[in-house]
């Protein structure tokens, strides 16, 4: 009988840790201390659209995106129109892309960062409840709290800053539809990038 507790218990933990955000249901609660040391829920954001961006200052895929400033100024489109976004850092201390507070604060006033916050997420609680994959990984929450986006930051799986330009953003897309109140045609896509260092 205890043999079969433990095998349920192994079963439920897996099954948790595997979880999955899922399109078109509420997003998964969170409360997360950013690099100031304030607390954030995304009860918080009620009646606000909220952008999450897996974030590894050392990845070539993310790379791409700040050193190119496509990541800021995405991020200061959405700011400017009250969007909420969150970028999120899931990296276990002594793993790549890992930052204490202070270093976090100075590491987003060198990127030029014009995210709402930096999120620290060390132990992963955050990252694993919407299975965040690779950084950077995206997600768009309506203002219900609903998971509306789940995927790439574009169409183009390359590291090369050049392909920006050609290709297509999937998360301004999604804003912009859920903003009109139209369906978002692609709700889901293959995320790319470096594995989330859990």
């Amino acid at each position: 009988m205890k043999k079969l507790f433990a095998m349920l218990l192994v079963t439920c933990a897996s099954s948790l840790a595997m979880a999955e955000a899922k399109i078109g249901s509420p997003a998964p609660d969170f409360s997360v201390v950013d690099a100031t040391g304030k607390t954030h829920k995304l009860a918080d954001y009620k009646g606000k659209y909220v952008v999450l961006e897996w974030y590894n200052k050392d990845c070539p895929y993310v790379r791409k995106h700040y050193d190119s400033k496509n990541m800021q100024k995405i991020q200061g489109d959405m700011t400017a129109k009250n969007i909420v976004w969150l970028s999120v850092i899931s990296s276990a201390p002594g793993k790549q892309g890992h930052l204490a507070a202070t270093d976090a604060v100075k590491n987003a006033q060198k990127e030029g960062s014009k995210a709402s916050a930096i999120l620290l997420d060390e132990k992963g609680v955050m990252g694993k409840a919407y299975g965040a994959k690779t950084t950077p990984h995206m997600y768009l929450i309506d203002p219900q709290g609903v998971l509306r986006y789940n995927g790439a930051i574009d169409s183009n799986d390359s590291a090369d800053p050049k392909t920006i330009a050609s290709s297509e953003n999937y998360i301004v897309r999604a804003v912009a539809s859920a903003e009109k109140g139209e369906k978002i045609a692609k709700e889901t896509s293959k995320p790319y990038g470096c594995s989330v260092k859990y």
